[in-house]
């Protein structure tokens, strides 16, 4: 393909700040670097890396192992990190690559309910995260305009909000060492359909050809453009998100509470009993642009918005750390586009944002990608160890990993369009002014989803 026999070319990863070191992510020996990513063959040609495997050549213990699988996820944010610890908890090693130099926590804090719960117990890392949230007891919505107040008991159904870094580090410090490259940036990706390996294209030149990939890189996905999915679309909302630190405690009930007032929501949610998490759902404006990435400017955003709502409400923003705080544009993939989409091309699927990216409306998006991580797992894990003692068998293994991925695409399109409506409905009561419309969408969503709640109780199954 490239006119060199790849079994004479080291392979090493892309000149991106990764250096060749003697690790062991999957195996019990020590290997180089090389040993680790199966058959995923980076072919580099530049005279410095030539040298280089003169200097490591000595090191190299034993040939790439055609036992080894070969798959490759695309993004180190909470669904990448999920579906590499799902397929390690199987038996399968992954690499991941990301862009970043290291973990991205943007978004300050995540909502899992009980159906997020459910996954990451089977991801192992329930218990531990169990102990850095607070249990939500109350859903409260609070009417400004008419001084209605709602309140939802959650009950038995399981509902915290952690700080994304948490979850990252958790995910991450569970992986095998190595398991995760930092600054691999992806600029392009194609699929061979004689072979349905990929050809992966890095921002420094360089390439990598990969058996499996599957991309869980957000909502401008690389992967999902080369599956020639449907672009996203974007809610005329912007949503302004922050987290405040009360050194000597908050002193807030263990309850979400939601303000509305016109068109613009507010939530406030402790995190545990120092960290509140707050947000801000508006209508995007010409201006929004100007005060992206600029901390000062979302602050007196955000302190706009509240106009009208509680002084405590004002101060907690006003008491927010620079860092914490971010405006983003929200996007969503439509639910017609869930339902037609292909999301398997060869041996090449999306998980996540990546798929099936919705608004924050029912707090859903990061809960249904761990299910996906835990689907995903249990799909590959079932067609690839089919030995006769229940062991890896690489027979057939492109019509094996299609399976698996068949089967992964069905099980999750179901629930994610139904997430994707629901989420899509609530987002526009959100946005819209207008009681006619209000009215129409209050009807649809009472005959559709006559549990509001019923979306915390799915189960998306064992590993």
């Amino acid at each position: 393909m490239y006119g060199v026999d790849i079994q004479q070319i080291i392979n090493v990863v892309p000149t991106v700040g990764v250096t060749p070191t003697k690790v062991s992510p999957c195996n019990s020996y020590s290997a180089p670097i090389y040993e680790i990513l199966p058959d995923v063959h980076l072919v580099l040609f530049s005279h410095r890396l030539l040298r280089e495997k003169e200097r490591v050549l000595g090191e190299r213990k034993m040939s790439l192992s055609s036992e080894d699988n070969g798959i490759v996820i695309i993004g180190a944010g909470i669904v990448g990190l999920a579906t590499a610890l799902a397929l390690h908890r199987k038996g399968i090693c992954s690499v991941v690559l990301e862009r970043a130099d290291a973990l991205r926590s943007t978004g300050a804090a995540i909502g899992i309910q009980a159906n997020g719960w459910r996954a990451l117990d089977q991801l192992g890392v329930g218990p531990t995260l169990r102990e850095k949230a607070i249990r939500l007891r109350v859903l409260r919505e609070i009417y400004l305009d008419n001084g209605q107040t709602e309140e939802a008991l959650l009950g038995k159904e399981e509902g915290r909000y952690l700080l994304r870094s948490d979850l990252l580090q958790a995910l991450f410090d569970s992986l095998p060492a190595r398991t995760v490259r930092f600054g691999c940036q992806i600029i392009k990706v194609k699929t061979d359909p004689g072979t349905s390996h990929s050809t992966l294209q890095f921002n420094d030149g360089s390439v990598a050809i990969a058996k499996i990939l599957i991309g869980c890189d957000g909502v401008n996905s690389i992967v999902a453009e080369s599956l020639k999915l449907k672009p996203t679309r974007q809610y005329p909302i912007g949503a302004v998100r922050g987290i405040t630190n009360y050194p000597n405690g908050h002193g807030f009930s263990n309850d979400h509470i939601r303000i509305k007032k016109g068109n613009v929501l507010v939530g406030r949610v402790p995190v545990d009993y120092k960290i509140v998490y707050w947000y801000i759902a508006r209508p995007q404006l010409p201006g929004d642009s100007e005060i992206l990435g600029k901390p000062e400017l979302i602050r007196q955003d955000a302190l706009k918005a509240m106009e009208g709502c509680p002084q405590e409400y004002l101060e907690m923003v006003e008491n927010s750390d620079d860092s914490d705080l971010s405006f983003t544009k929200v996007s969503y993939r439509a639910p017609w586009d869930l339902v037609l989409g292909k999301f398997r091309r060869g041996t090449v699927t999306v998980a996540g944002d990546a798929m099936h990216v919705m608004g924050p409306f029912l707090g859903q998006g990061g809960a249904a990608g761990l299910e996906d991580a835990v689907v995903l797992g249990r799909c590959l894990a079932r067609e690839l160890f089919m030995g006769p003692n229940g062991d890896y068998d690489g027979r057939n293994l492109v019509n094996r990993v299609w399976k698996a991925f068949d089967e992964y695409v069905k099980e999750r399109r179901v629930r994610v369009a139904r997430l994707s409506l629901q989420t899509y409905l609530t987002g526009v009561l959100v946005a819209t002014s207008s009681t006619f419309v209000t009215r129409l969408v209050l009807l649809a969503l009472r005959i559709l989803f006559r549990n509001a709640f019923s979306h915390a109780e799915y189960d998306c199954g064992r590993l």
